[in-house]
């Protein structure tokens, strides 16, 4: 018997510069880069990972820097937004922030029993701030004092091209529909939607709501929109957590019987996973809980070096020649 996710594992988003990347999650937002590897599938490629000061699951964004391709472009199928939980009277601090880095911000909105900021990072990747609280201690080595600090993942916002076929596909992992309001559309994000309109009043936002205590929500936006073109600025998977290798291998049997694109169990060093796209079109991933980031490295070196998998070390030279040099994210006492 297939056991329902706990909830959201990681989310990975495709960006362009890796420094500005960093710069920006570490700098400003004040999140641990926890992980600097490399893309399994193209190893001279960066692959970083954020998340709090222990690399806790449903705290994890993870970014492929591709510098120098065209910059995505929101809309169907795709994930219209990450968000992450900090307290509930943080708001202020984080909106004056934001701005003195230069960062337009929209809100804060009202969104079902929560307060929400809205802004874009460099790429142009939705991001979002909502009140809430969460069991996952924030990391205290960066520039945040601890009572504003990113707490970890809240959860995403997807746009399906079929939101019924992505509700089935949530509801088959565990997910459970909770809610629904009307959605604003693109103008509640301050964009303009292609044909010139805003899709003010469009729609509806419908949240789905895993199990477990952190990062467990998947709200489904049923609206209409563009199809948009994968890239910088756009989030690439939302991985959700199951409890063992064995399971992924059933969870492949039960989604291939039901005809979704399901990808073969992959080793993907601190975690194995697979990943499966159903008729909505949005790309999920299952991940296991093991064995973590700290499989290879202590919890207190965390993101300080180059970590490979060990079929690449032997080209460790090679890779590092063609890597980007990154400066260090910042450091010190919370609130500096």
């Amino acid at each position: 018997m297939l056991e329902d996710t706990p909830g959201i594992h990681h989310v990975t988003g495709i960006v362009g510069d890796a420094q500005s990347n960093l710069d920006f999650y570490a700098g400003v937002l004040g999140l641990r880069l926890v992980k600097r590897t490399v893309n399994h599938e193209d190893v001279l490629r960066y692959h970083l990972y954020y998340g709090n000061g222990d690399a806790a699951l449903g705290s994890l964004l993870t970014a492929f820097p591709y510098p120098g391709d065209p910059p995505g472009r929101l809309g169907k199928p795709g994930i219209a937004a990450v968000a992450f939980v900090v307290p509930p009277d943080s708001l202020g601090y984080w909106a004056d922030r934001l701005a003195a880095h230069g960062v337009d911000v929209g809100g804060p909105e009202r969104r079902f029993d929560e307060r929400v900021l809205r802004f874009e990072d460099p790429d142009g990747t939705r991001v979002e701030l909502v009140t809430g609280g969460s069991p996952l201690e924030p990391w205290t080595g960066g520039p945040i004092p601890v009572e504003s600090a990113i707490r970890g993942l809240h959860g995403v916002t997807v746009l399906p091209a079929n939101p019924y076929a992505t509700a089935s596909t949530l509801e088959t992992l565990g997910f459970d529909l909770v809610n629904e309001e009307p959605d604003a559309g693109d103008a509640a994000n301050g964009t303009r939607r292609t044909d010139g309109t805003t899709g003010e009043g469009r729609g509806t936002r419908v949240r789905y709501r895993a199990s477990g205590e952190v990062a467990t929500v998947v709200d489904v936006l049923d609206r209409d929109a563009a199809y948009g073109r994968e890239g910088p600025g756009t989030l690439h998977h939302v991985a959700v957590r199951v409890g063992s290798e064995s399971d992924l291998y059933d969870w492949h049997d039960l989604f291939r019987e039901r005809d979704y694109h399901v990808s073969r169990v992959r080793d993907r060093h601190y975690f194995r996973s697979l990943y499966v796209r159903g008729p909505g079109g949005v790309l999920f991933e299952l991940a296991t809980e093991g064995p973590g980031l700290a499989a290879d490295e202590p919890v207190e070196s965390l993101g300080e070096s180059l970590v490979l998998p060990d079929w690449a070390e032997e080209d460790r030279g090679m890779i590092e020649s063609q890597l980007p040099p990154l400066d260090p994210p910042p450091s010190g006492g919370a609130g500096t």
